[in-house]
């Protein structure tokens, strides 16, 4: 009996929830239709990647309520909105669960709130048909029932309680109605087989693919600064002292002014070479570690920094060298673009990924597509198999979020 009454109130508080979700969704449906009509002329195009952010939250809500409920984890299986403007709305518009999540929510919104409804309403009306005998000689007029009418004598009074038998079995039924509705919700949320598992092998697939792309970018970067600046100044030394090997004899002078001037073209071309190999792995991340590094690029940078450091233990080499720069580029991109007098620094550990948040008090309005050094980050971070996430409304602030996957 004990646990058939748990079985009751949970599906209540499960219908109950429901008919909130539903009342969400309703009004999320009517947004939706707003931002739809709007985007046929162009003009509602840059909010859809947040209306569909709208409705995952709502989705993934429900997944993890019908989940609970049948005891089974529903995956997500989204693909992630990041990019530019055109990107993130070609992504919304071809993911095959952006139209699951529509489908559930279209029947949800009106069955939910009716489901809760009746939920909520079921027990406390079986209550007061069984109240009515008690009451409705009391009340001027008789006291009102179910079924739009009401109690005026003893026999309507006795039929009251009948009614009050037929809620409360009805009530009894609602762990049937609550699995029904996870069941469904299982139904339309859940991707078809196969899919979680393609999507994963193309998102593997981009990811190996941005991974070759950062490691040849970073090739042609290490050959030309080798080409151009150290390599250059390694074979002016050579011509200088070939030179003044031939002068020694005729006018040591200039013989002797031109190995200083070799000398001085070598230490400049060994400076260089220093900062081509900081420019592959800093040597700062080896003696200090990335707390240490990261706090040295704060200390370096023009605008006030706020550090929040909380790193569990020491990433892999790879994965330090990627967030080191991801926090030069972001702090270079403060300064240059953003205006803002103040940035913080949040670096710490969950599980097995390294999380980076960078904030300013900026003017906001970041933008990939003018090459603000976003597009670098992306990469550095694909290539790891992380995610990275920007909010820059416009009048700020802006916050970049990272997390790369480590291991530890």
């Amino acid at each position: 009996m004990r646990s058939a009454l748990a079985r009751v109130w949970a599906a209540i508080k499960y219908l109950a929830v429901g008919g909130g979700t539903a009342l969400l969704g309703f009004v999320a449906l009517v947004g939706l239709a707003v931002v739809a009509a709007l985007s046929l002329v162009g003009i509602g195009l840059p909010a859809l990647p947040e209306a569909a952010r709208v409705l995952r939250v709502l989705a993934n809500r429900e997944r993890r309520r019908a989940g609970a409920a049948l005891g089974e984890a529903i995956p997500e299986a989204y693909r992630p909105v990041t990019g530019p403007l055109p990107t993130q709305v070609r992504t919304v518009l071809t993911d095959p669960a952006t139209r699951r999540d529509l489908a559930w929510l279209v029947p949800h919104a009106p069955i939910g709130i009716l489901l809760g409804s009746v939920a909520i309403g079921l027990l406390p009306a079986a209550v007061n048909q069984w109240a009515i005998p008690f009451y409705w000689y009391l009340v001027p007029g008789g006291a009102p029932s179910g079924f739009d009418y009401r109690v005026t004598s003893w026999p309507q009074a006795g039929f009251a309680v009948v009614v009050g038998f037929l809620y409360a079995s009805l009530t009894l039924a609602l762990p049937r109605l609550a699995r029904a509705q996870a069941r469904y919700a299982r139904w339309l949320l859940r991707p078809a087989p196969g899919v979680a598992l393609s999507d994963r092998v193309a998102e593997l697939t981009a990811t190996r693919a941005a991974a070759l792309d950062a490691h040849g970018a970073e090739l042609r970067r290490i050959e030309r600064d080798l080409h151009d600046g150290t390599q250059a100044r390694i074979a002016a030394v050579i011509m200088q002292l070939g030179i003044a090997g031939q002068l020694r004899s005729r006018d040591a002078d200039a013989a002797f002014d031109l190995v200083r001037k070799a000398q001085e073209t070598a230490e400049s071309a060994l400076v260089e070479l220093r900062d081509v190999v900081r420019s592959i792995y800093p040597p700062v991340l080896s003696d200090r570690g990335l707390d240490g590094a990261v706090t040295a690029l704060a200390a370096r940078c023009p605008i006030p920094c706020e550090l929040d450091l909380a790193l569990a233990g020491r990433p892999p080499a790879a994965v330090e060298a990627a967030a080191y720069f991801i926090i030069a580029e972001a702090l270079t991109n403060v300064t240059k673009h953003s205006g803002a007098e103040r940035a913080r620094i949040r670096l710490g550990t969950a599980e097995d990924r390294v999380q980076i948040t960078v904030v300013d008090d900026g003017r906001g309005g970041a933008d990939e597509a003018r090459g603000s050094g976003l597009a670098g980050i992306r990469r550095r971070v694909a290539a790891l198999d992380g995610t990275a996430a920007l909010t820059s409304p416009a009048g700020g602030p802006t916050e970049l979020r990272v997390e790369l996957p480590c291991g530890l």
